[in-house]
């Protein structure tokens, strides 16, 4: 029994030190501790966390947060509300990023990551921080339509992920305008044959790049 007691007590032990999600920044910000948002696409808007697409299937929001914990940072992952709008939200996320920024946190230290419209707040809040050295992860949202947005500028370090077989692709365009801004850009395909629906799911194919992306430079 004292034996069962003593595993019980390792196994919540060893819990309670992996790392964990929120939907919002925690009140005592460590400055020595990484900041990563993640911000999820367009379907997901409203009060279901696992709404499924006719095509594409099962956005499976818990799931991916899940795989995108990782014990070298603290992940915010908020549910956004049914119709946000994408530019205010980005002014909200600006604020928190640059209240870290604040209170100690380097900026090298804070990464946002972004799919599908949640790729263009990503985007959009790169351009209201106008910061070099922040970290951004677009993962399918480099549209046309944002290629040719001229008040929309990339700032800071960009990892781009794109679907071969979806029909938004690479963030080249994008990134071709913002020269000047852009400290360091790296891109990545996958092809999975899932079309926009390879980031509906934590896929090893771009869950693993973007963590080991994150943590190029810990110091």
């Amino acid at each position: 029994m004292k034996l069962l007691l003593l595993i019980i007590g390792m196994i919540i032990y060893s819990n309670s030190t992996v790392a964990d999600s929120s939907s919002v920044l925690p009140k005592i910000i460590d400055k020595n501790t990484s900041y990563v948002f993640y911000s999820h696409g367009y379907i997901v808007e409203g009060d279901n966390p696992k709404p499924i697409h006719e095509r594409w299937g099962t956005y499976d929001f818990p799931a991916i947060k899940k795989e995108l914990l990782d014990s070298s940072y603290q992940l915010i992952a908020t549910h956004r509300a049914a119709n946000t709008n994408p530019f205010v939200y980005a002014k909200k996320l600006a604020e928190q990023v640059n209240n870290l920024i604040k209170k100690g946190v380097p900026a090298k230290k804070i990464s946002l990551i972004g799919f599908s419209r949640g790729g263009f707040i990503t985007a959009i809040t790169s351009s209201y921080l106008k910061n070099k050295d922040v970290n951004f992860v677009i993962l399918a949202a480099c549209t046309s339509g944002l290629a040719q947005k001229k008040n929309v500028t990339i700032y800071g370090h960009l990892l781009s992920i794109y679907e071969t077989s979806d029909s938004v692709g690479s963030c080249d365009d994008v990134v071709a305008r913002s020269t000047d801004t852009v400290s360091s850009y790296h891109e990545i395909s996958i092809s999975t044959g899932k079309e926009h629906g390879a980031f509906y799911t934590p896929l090893n194919s771009w869950v693993l790049p973007i963590k080991t992306w994150l943590k190029r430079n810990k110091s």
